[in-house]
């Protein structure tokens, strides 16, 4: 099994995503790097950590590729909007892929490259692509968010 990080807005709807795609185990709702140890929630939202909603997924290789994980990122948000998605507004709401190694790092550089140059959209691609230095779960109850309440996503 191997771990992916992606940053994309709220993270319910990216956890909920990854959730139902083949070849993925699990997809926990997290905070990504940022400056206070094991944030909570109420922290997270004042935007002063500096930590990205993120979603870590646990995915087996021999069924789907990290470039996979990739392509169905940019299409679960908006990555030409900076520092918010929908009503989200803040730092905290960036688009993000945190990378393991300069392997993925150079996967998801050339991915949003092909992105921009494709003209699928109207603006530039503003994904921050950098190294995950820390991940921490996020609280139980955001965990599974949509599932524990029968939303649709």
């Amino acid at each position: 099994m191997a771990k992916a990080y992606f940053a994309g807005g709220c993270f319910w709807g990216i956890e909920d995503a990854y959730r139902k795609l083949p070849g993925v185990s699990d997809a926990i709702s997290g905070y990504a790097n940022g400056k206070v140890p094991n944030p909570t929630y109420e922290q997270v939202c004042t935007g002063s950590t500096d930590h990205a909603e993120t979603v870590e997924v646990i995915y087996d290789p021999e069924q789907v590729s990290y470039e996979d994980l990739i392509q169905v990122f940019w299409k679960l948000h908006d990555p030409t909007q900076w520092n918010r998605q929908g009503p989200d507004l803040g730092s905290q709401y960036r688009s993000a892929i945190f990378t393991l190694d300069a392997g993925e790092a150079e996967l998801a550089t050339a991915s949003k490259a092909r992105l921009d140059a494709s003209g699928v959209l109207p603006k530039p691609v503003v994904t921050l692509i950098e190294p995950l230095d820390k991940f921490y779960a996020a609280e139980d109850y955001h965990q599974r968010y949509f599932e524990k309440r029968g939303i649709r996503h």
